[in-house]
């Protein structure tokens, strides 16, 4: 059996959707939903704009991973030219290095 949906923190059934990197199965909100907002791929953190939406971690892997592949053109269907993805390369750079050069103790 599939899985669907899975609890969350709070109790709460989330959304189970696959990142679009190393397209494994995560909960929604393990994700960051990606939307095409005038030909530039942008990171929806509130998971309310329109359009069509994609799932990523935000793990440099699945970046590069989702860059090798080329999946920008079947994730987004829009008219030939290319996406802007410079915007979600910075947000998984930023939190890439959220706790470098921290100690934990």
């Amino acid at each position: 059996m599939r899985q669907r949906a899975r609890l969350d923190a709070s109790g709460r059934l989330s959304p189970v959707r696959t990142c679009v990197g190393c397209r494994s199965r995560a909960a929604q909100s393990d994700l960051v939903r990606l939307v095409v907002e005038d030909g530039v791929v942008t990171p929806d953190p509130t998971r309310r704009m329109p359009g069509r939406g994609a799932y990523l971690h935000s793990d440099p892997q699945c970046w590069e991973s989702a860059e090798r592949r080329k999946v920008w053109s079947r994730v987004f269907p829009v008219p030939a030219g290319g996406l802007d993805t410079s915007r979600v390369a910075a947000r998984v750079a930023a939190a890439s290095h959220v706790g470098v050069g921290q100690a934990s103790r």
